[in-house]
């Protein structure tokens, strides 16, 4: 089922989220729902927080940017229960967008790897690090679980700069391919 996006300025997004346990209702039709959002909204990530759900889960596939970014390839997962661990490596900056935010890309700064202690589908635990493409996407996925949004990371000049296409998105007066929500 094609779940709604909530926009920038619904108070769900700036709320930390909650870890789950595995008798979590119905989760594996929320994963579902969350796959066939993200594929319609041509994302490559998407967080609960964003379909109005205030728990630590997101799912990313990276494949549409294999061509641009080979280690993209293939890398298609769903995060329960995510938290960092630690992060590493110089800084680089990307152009990232958010569904939340839509109709705005901005260059944003990022460590280039993350350390990342989180449950599979099937509540198996794992500490892993991830590098380039794959933890740029989780980091800012994680950031959902966090209250936390790519604008954040901006300058004030350049969040000042953006404050009138943020008011926009917020009234919902953007146009999108997929469904969307203002508030929570």
């Amino acid at each position: 089922m094609l779940l709604p996006v909530y926009l920038y300025g619904a108070p769900l997004l700036r709320k930390k989220s909650e870890d789950i346990s595995p008798d979590y209702p119905h989760l594996d039709q929320l994963l579902a729902n969350l796959w066939e959002t993200l594929y319609h909204a041509d994302g490559v990530g998407l967080a609960a927080p964003q379909i109005g759900k205030n728990i630590r889960l997101f799912v990313v596939d990276t494949d549409c940017l294999s061509k641009s970014y080979p280690d993209g390839k293939g890398f298609k997962q769903a995060f329960i229960n995510a938290h960092v661990l630690e992060e590493a490596g110089e800084e680089w900056v990307y152009e990232e967008g958010c569904l939340s935010i839509p109709k705005v890309h901005e260059n944003v700064k990022r460590l280039p790897r993350v350390r990342l202690r989180y449950c599979d589908e099937n509540f198996v635990a794992h500490d892993e690090w991830f590098d380039g493409i794959r933890a740029r996407v989780i980091q800012h996925e994680y950031e959902h679980l966090e209250g936390q949004l790519f604008v954040d990371k901006l300058s004030p000049l350049r969040r000042q700069l953006l404050k009138s296409k943020l008011l926009k998105v917020s009234k919902g007066e953007v146009a999108t391919s997929y469904r969307t929500k203002k508030e929570v």
